[in-house]
């Protein structure tokens, strides 16, 4: 029987997160930590794309964390541009290890998402990182490792392609480019989960 996802209220720098937590299938292998989009254009942790990687992660036994990054949702705060909202992250972080241990640490983003989890790896280590929708050039995305699986969609109406190429060329970093997949992964949403289930 899949055990009923949750809202949990966590502390963050500036007041309550609101964070919906889905349980792993099976026995807890590590902590996922999954960053919605853009706040300023309606972005929250029920976002489908940020859904379907906790969907993924947690078939794969990872206890799956979506936090509404400050100011979204009924979480306290005010938009900060991605600075505050990596503070957020990293809390999350903290008190999952709190609740869990110190397992292993997954970190997935999605548009705006991606630049939060580029910055909370500059300051913690993790397992695995996946990025979907790169919001490259729209903000300071920053350097990942070699090993990061960065997804895009071909027809990406948001964010082009070529600029996800050019953040990705000096870094010689693959990217999974989905045909014919606009920003949103319009139904394209099995197709992503299928990428991310290949990457394991």
């Amino acid at each position: 029987m899949i055990k009923p996802q949750t809202i949990e209220w966590i502390a963050g720098p500036v007041g309550s997160l609101e964070t919906i937590v889905i349980p792993p299938a099976g026995e807890m292998v590590g902590i996922a930590v999954l960053i919605h989009p853009n706040p300023t254009q309606g972005g929250t942790n029920t976002n489908k794309v940020v859904q379907m990687m906790a969907k993924v992660v947690s078939k794969r036994g990872y206890v799956a964390y979506l936090p509404n990054c400050r100011g979204v949702g009924q979480s306290e705060g005010e938009y900060d541009w991605g600075n505050g909202e990596t503070d957020d992250a990293l809390a999350v972080i903290q008190y999952a290890k709190g609740q869990h241990g110190d397992l292993p640490l997954l970190l997935g983003g999605f548009s705006f998402g991606t630049l939060v989890v580029s910055q909370v790896r500059q300051r913690v280590e993790a397992e695995k990182l996946i990025l979907a929708g790169p919001a490259c050039k729209r903000f300071p995305v920053a350097a990942v490792p070699k090993d990061t699986l960065v997804i895009h969609g071909e027809e990406d109406e948001v964010i082009p392609l070529a600029d996800v190429l050019d953040w990705a060329r000096p870094q010689a970093l693959p990217i999974v480019v989905v045909p014919g997949c606009s920003h949103f992964f319009h139904g394209k949403l099995t197709q992503l989960a299928d990428v991310i289930e290949r990457h394991w």
